[in-house]
């Protein structure tokens, strides 16, 4: 049965804010609505089935970003977003917010671009990006944050480089290969729960091949042994976009994030930063994995039992240092690239909000 809803100011605010950006477009949240003006967000942990969360941290990332949509579409009505974390399982933080009227808060810009950020997966125009907005991007960052930028025609390859490397790793693992088969809804340009096969940066002939291979891991690996198997995925989808943007970046904090606290901070961070490249008319894609990995590798993590694919995230990992230095690895949550470029033509959307009540 489909929960019913009001036009309350917190119903509004939640209809809103889940736009929010989730790995995979998993939506780690559903959402308890206890008066027109309070709920409760309750997170979940995906790490029980998703090789990329095994740590928790993309989780707690994703409830970070929706906290801050949280908290800018309370100014869009007049209030202030007052949100305490409760005590619950570290599995499934959970949240109550309450909104407070403000009569000094008014709407904040960036809440006009939550429903327009996206990802673009595509190739972005290779012009570099001006001073005036990159340093728009760095003001959205607070004190303790930075952003490390790479720009010019090496850095973009020697970048492009390591997301192809670290493709080789994600694309032969079983253990990926399930997560890569529930999350792409075939045949669509949009998808409420998934990511649409339009979206990816791949021509229509490899996404006939793809379909047809993730039926079964038996192809998979059939492909990657006999027919170059990752070899042009990993090029159309990794190698050229990472060459054609306008520059990548990492965002770092000066304490590395540790707690559950940490990275949900992180999170609304990484939030305002996103929705300031979108409103300054940048397109963006994440390019997480590498430094999910370095985690594991970091906090000896058995993501993998294919000591052969271990071995080759470590090569990447080693690539990745020499990469971030003098920066340490271990103080970046976030890896993405940005340019100027068209607007995602397929793109993942949200469930509505009745199906994430709790």
């Amino acid at each position: 049965m489909r929960a019913r809803l009001d036009d309350s100011p917190i119903t509004r605010v939640l209809d809103l804010a889940r736009w929010a950006p989730s790995g995979d477009n998993t939506q780690v949240w559903r959402f308890e609505i206890q008066a027109p003006d309070c709920c409760i967000v309750h997170g979940r942990w995906i790490s029980d089935h998703c090789v990329y969360d095994l740590e928790g941290h993309s989780s707690e990332l994703a409830i970070g970003a929706l906290l801050e949509n949280i908290a800018l579409a309370a100014t869009r009505e007049g209030c202030r977003a007052r949100i305490e974390r409760l005590p619950a399982n570290a599995r499934q933080p959970t949240f109550r917010v309450r909104l407070e009227a403000d009569a000094g808060t008014t709407p904040d810009p960036l809440v006009d671009v939550i429903e327009k950020r996206s990802v673009q997966r595509r190739s972005y125009s290779t012009q570099s990006i001006p001073a005036e907005i990159r340093e728009r991007l760095e003001a959205a960052l607070p004190e303790g944050y930075q952003a490390q930028w790479f720009e010019g025609w090496c850095e973009r390859l020697d970048i492009a480089l390591l997301m192809f490397r670290n493709a080789g790793v994600r694309l032969v693992m079983p253990e990926a290969y399930e997560e890569h088969r529930k999350v792409i809804a075939w045949d669509s340009r949009f998808s409420e729960d998934r990511i649409p096969d339009q979206a990816l940066a791949i021509d229509p002939l490899l996404r006939r091949i793809m379909k047809w291979a993730m039926q079964r891991w038996e192809r998979v690996r059939f492909l990657n042994r006999y027919a170059a198997g990752t070899w042009l995925a990993r090029i159309e989808m990794d190698l050229i976009p990472a060459i054609r943007s306008g520059a990548h970046f990492v965002l770092h904090a000066d304490t590395p994030p540790r707690s559950s606290d940490d990275y949900i901070a992180a999170g609304r961070i990484l939030q305002r930063f996103w929705l300031t490249a979108t409103r300054c008319g940048l397109q963006l894609q994440p390019e997480t994995t590498p430094l999910i990995f370095a985690s594991y590798l970091r906090d000896d993590i058995r993501f993998c039992e294919d000591p052969a694919i271990r071995r080759r995230a470590q090569r990447c990992h080693r690539h990745l240092k020499r990469v971030l230095h003098p920066e340490s690895d271990e103080s970046a949550f976030f890896f993405g690239r940005l340019g100027f470029g068209q607007a995602a033509r397929a793109r993942s959307l949200r469930r509505p909000l009745d199906k994430l009540l709790e």
